[in-house]
Order: C-alpha cells, then structure tokens, then sequence
C-alpha cells in the first residue's frame, strides 16, 4: 500500500513546487510590470488549473491518493519556504553596503 501512495506524494510535490514557485516568480515579475494586475490574474489561473487538474487526476475515487498529494503539495511549500530567498525588508535595504 506504501508503494501506490509514493506516486501521488510525488506529484503533490512537483504540484507545489509549480504552484508555489509560480507564484514566487510572479511577485518577483509582476512587482515590477507594466500591468501587474495581468500578471498576477494570469498567473492565478494558471496556477490554480493546473493544480485543480493534477488533484484531480491523482485522487481520482480514491481519498489516501489525494491525501497523499496534499501531503506533498504542503511539504513543497515548506521546502520552498526554506530555500528561496526573502527579499530584504526596507530597513535592512538602507543599511546594505
């Protein structure tokens, strides 16, 4: 049983990754557009579609594949969390060499 739900943990994970580091990339880019508001509703729908899609082809009928795939959906975005780079915040920006 532990074997059927490595699949689905993985997709979870290459769904959060595209997710959440499509939306990291999109606050970097669309900070900075001429039309941001396109940016980030685009991005949205995007993102949003394809992660629907994905649960939605994984967890088909059967819950403990979809828990696995939000299982890794969440564990990406801890992974992400860790190991992108915050901005700095205004303070710290004043002082940088």
């Amino acid at each position: 049983m532990l074997e059927s739900l490595l699949m689905p943990l993985l997709t979870g994970i290459a769904l959060g990754l595209f997710f959440f580091g499509g939306l990291w990339w999109t606050v970097r880019k669309g900070s900075i557009a001429n039309n941001p508001a396109l940016w980030f509703l685009g991005s949205f729908l995007l993102r949003t579609g394809m992660a629907l899609g994905g649960f939605y082809a994984v967890g088909a009928g059967d819950w403990r594949r979809l828990l696995a795939a939000l299982v890794g959906f969440v564990l990406a975005r801890m992974l992400l969390i860790r190991f992108t780079p915050t901005p700095l915040s205004s303070q710290e920006r004043s002082h940088a060499p």
